[in-house]
């Protein structure tokens, strides 16, 4: 028998994410500076894909995307009208939308060292990042994120995914975008839901990696509620540097392991978004998902009430209902749905159960084992909770 032959590989890769206002003023040049970065010679070739609701909501801003490629044509093509395609998480319940930009990234010509750019939320980004990533194996990627979500969280990840089985992001990729860009400007058309629902995500970051945050988070909390936006803009710098933080050092980015830190109250959440049939948005979801794991690292013995207390009320201070009825929906066998999502978390990486608890504010834990009791008796309180604050 012939040695196995085995080297290994490391592959570099650089994640950059840049905060501007008005990225599509002709004067700013970020994004062509962005886009033409080690470019050979001769302009770039663009696709763009924004969120349909988004060019509903802000009419003008398809021509200012337009005018500014026309500005910037010595360096920037844009090869077609920016594609409309429809934004939320319905977007991510079919494969028929990456096919389509599939089709399209054939038709523009758009190779290996030419541009997609996404223009959404988080749930467009994902679906179009699904889409750059297998086409040719993988095309540039320029994220605009325009929710607070997508700013704070997911639109500077290295995920991209959609739904299948009934399981959030059963299909996907990890593929690092080539760049993104949060523009502020575009967060003032967001409904207060959608402006709310990234801070659940700088909630969970601080939560299980910055203490000081969490002080600072307490501390601006009715800024934050009402969406003042220079304590808006500080939270969603904060959060995303954390996240890309824990990406570039966790040592795990793609997560070949059964731990998924940043995915903390999240077992639940992705379970409560499709019982909810999606009327639950994810933010909504992750908050009450938070909420549920801090009153069970706190039944379990993990952390102190008080810090447990401060995290609570903290994400209502911030205006979220921490208690959903589908915590209590059950199937033909009397058992809570909600609970089948410790088995879907776990299968989604494979290996053993990982959920991550809290022992303090910035300081997370690893179990691999919940107590369907104390989860149980958990719903319960927040139950309790929430019909306690209801007039």
């Amino acid at each position: 028998m012939l040695p196995c032959i085995e080297r290994s590989l490391s592959i570099p890769f650089r994640h950059q994410v840049w905060f501007t206002e008005n990225v599509f003023d002709p004067a700013n040049r970020l994004l062509r500076d962005v886009i033409s970065e080690g470019r050979t010679p001769g302009r770039a070739r663009v696709l763009a894909i924004i969120d349909d609701g988004l060019a509903a909501a802000l009419p003008a801003l398809v021509m200012a995307l337009e005018a500014w490629f026309a500005a910037h044509a010595d360096a920037v093509e844009l090869v077609a009208p920016p594609i409309r395609v429809e934004g939320g998480e319905r977007v991510k319940n079919a494969y028929f939308h990456v096919s389509e930009i599939h089709e399209r990234i054939d038709r523009h010509g758009i190779d290996r060292h030419n541009y997609v750019l996404a223009i959404g939320g988080g749930a467009l980004l994902d679906m179009v990042g699904l889409a750059a990533a297998t086409a040719h194996r993988g095309v540039r990627l320029v994220r605009l994120p325009t929710t607070t979500l997508a700013q704070a969280d997911s639109g500077v990840g290295v995920k991209n995914g959609i739904n299948a089985f009934g399981k959030k992001n059963f299909v996907g990729t990890f593929a690092p975008p080539f760049a993104v860009i949060n523009d502020f400007t575009l967060l003032g058309s967001l409904p207060d839901r959608d402006r709310r629902a990234g801070l659940a995500e700088a909630v969970k970051v601080a939560c299980i990696r910055d203490a000081a945050f969490f002080d600072e988070l307490e501390r601006n909390a009715e800024r934050l509620a009402t969406f003042e936006s220079t304590a808006l803009q500080r939270a969603i710098h904060r959060s995303a540097e954390l996240h890309m933080d824990h990406i570039a050092s966790g040592g795990d980015p793609f997560e070949f392991g059964s731990a998924r830190p940043l995915d903390f109250g999240h077992w639940s959440a992705h379970k409560l978004e499709p019982l909810s049939d999606y009327r639950i948005r994810h933010g909504e979801a992750v908050a009450i998902g938070i909420a549920l794991d801090v009153i069970y690292s706190r039944r379990a013995g993990c952390m102190d009430t008080a810090s447990a207390e401060r995290v609570l009320v903290l994400l209502e201070k911030l205006g979220f209902e921490l208690y959903a009825n589908e915590l209590h929906y059950a199937d033909s066998a009397q058992s809570l749905v909600v609970l089948h999502g410790l088995e879907e978390f776990r299968q989604h990486l494979g290996g053993e159960l990982t959920i991550t608890l809290l022992a303090d504010i910035g300081r997370a834990v690893e179990v691999h084992a919940m107590d369907r009791e104390i989860i149980i008796a958990s719903m319960e309180e927040l139950r309790a909770r929430h019909a306690k604050g209801q007039p």
